[in-house]
């Protein structure tokens, strides 16, 4: 295969370009070939999922108040998901789409991919398409959220008070108008876009897991300290709007239950704390698989540049300390110096190799932008203004 076919294979390479529901926006001009027109599916899914439960709350009397607990422009849960976390999943595709793309081509361009081992990474990119434009997984995906992911919202996620959408008479809930769209149209949407993300996280996870088990040109002593394998780090930022999108459904759930069952911040710390681990494991649990790769790289790096580094001290040694070096060979100004000085900083790089193919700069990233959304729901616990002193004194 030439260079040009080469690059258009890895190209080709999206994790969101594709699927049964993406044929459906292109044919509906709801998005591009490159994923524009961006603004057009936000309004449109704001037009589906959120504007049906504004105009019937308000034509049943359930916008602003009466005899209901929560009225529906005073449910947080509703506004964030609909206006700011699907939204954020519709931005995330954009993002995704654009940054993953280069760094699979990365794998050929830094040579890791050996050039007999080409053919078998193109047909990883094919099986991953494939995958990605299952229309029968889709379908399941579907199914899904109308069923399961429906039935863990109704039972463990909505407020058991009498809300804007369902009041509670004996224990069960009784939907309004507005509360069947709710159920049965917005709130399985969401879960549909939602479960096609972690499908497509998926995906990736498994197409790493498959390189990593090819014959992959580590090179120890590259500067990354991940033996070049330090530009999948990158790969993180690219999820950034759907931890985003996640944080915001998340705070947007707890912010109800402070407002409306008297719970507060510190009571959902466990949730928070196991919400977080899971997006770290979700986002760079990937580019773990790449660990026994680089551990092995590094043991090897280690012995075959220590034996090296073994030979030329030994030399250098013979020529300067024991009487080896010619009469008319001056000692300033010699190469000699600066090679033994170039040899300690490679064995030093081999020697502190990262275990994973990213810094602690991507884990921080992650953990903050998950958490991001949840800063405003410290304000029910303490004031804005000791809220930006505290802020302040971690900063300065």
């Amino acid at each position: 295969m030439n260079d040009s076919a080469d690059k258009k294979q890895s190209e080709d390479f999206s994790l969101v370009l594709g699927g049964p529901l993406y044929q459906l926006f292109t044919r509906a001009r709801l998005t591009t070939d490159t994923l524009g027109l961006v603004r057009r599916r936000l309004i449109f899914f704001s037009l589906l999922t959120w504007l049906p439960l504004l105009v019937l709350s308000l034509l049943n009397g359930e916008a602003l108040g009466g005899a209901i607990k929560v009225p529906f422009l005073y449910d947080v849960d509703v506004h964030v998901r609909f206006l700011l976390a699907l939204p954020l999943l519709l931005v995330a595709e954009f993002v995704v789409h654009q940054r993953i793309r280069p760094v699979v081509g990365q794998f050929k361009e830094r040579g890791i991919i050996p050039a007999r081992s080409v053919t078998a990474f193109e047909s990883l990119i094919d099986s991953a398409m494939r995958l990605r434009n299952s229309v029968v997984i889709e379908v399941l995906l579907l199914v899904l959220a109308w069923t399961a992911m429906h039935y863990l919202w109704s039972s463990q996620m909505a407020l058991a008070s009498a809300t804007w959408f369902a009041a509670i008479e004996e224990g069960r809930r009784h939907y309004s108008p507005a509360g069947y769209w709710y159920a049965y149209v917005s709130i399985p949407i969401f879960q549909f876009l939602l479960a096609r993300w972690y499908f497509r996280i998926f995906i990736w996870a498994r197409f790493l897991w498959q390189v990593s088990r090819m014959d992959l040109h580590l090179v120890p002593t590259h500067p990354d300290r991940a033996a070049g394998l330090g530009f999948l780090g990158g790969s993180a930022a690219a999820f950034v709007p759907l931890l985003l999108s996640q944080g915001a459904l998340l705070a947007g759930l707890i912010a109800n239950y402070i407002f409306y069952e008297g719970k507060t911040l510190l009571d959902f710390k466990p949730e928070i704390v196991a919400f977080v681990c899971f997006f770290l494991l979700l986002v760079l649990g990937p580019l773990c698989v790449f660990a026994p790769r680089l551990a092995q790289a590094k043991r090897q790096g280690l012995l075959e540049y220590g034996a090296l580094a073994n030979r030329y001290v030994r030399e250098f040694d013979d020529k300067w300390l024991r009487g080896g070096a010619p009469l008319d060979e001056p000692l300033v100004g010699s190469g000699d110096i600066q090679s033994l000085n170039d040899m300690a900083g490679s064995f030093e790089v081999v020697q502190t190799m990262r275990p994973f193919p990213f810094s602690k700069t991507a884990v921080l990233q992650t953990v903050i932008s998950v958490l991001a959304p949840l800063l405003p729901l410290t304000l029910t616990m303490i004031s804005l203004e000791e809220l930006i002193k505290r802020l302040l004194g971690i900063l300065l």
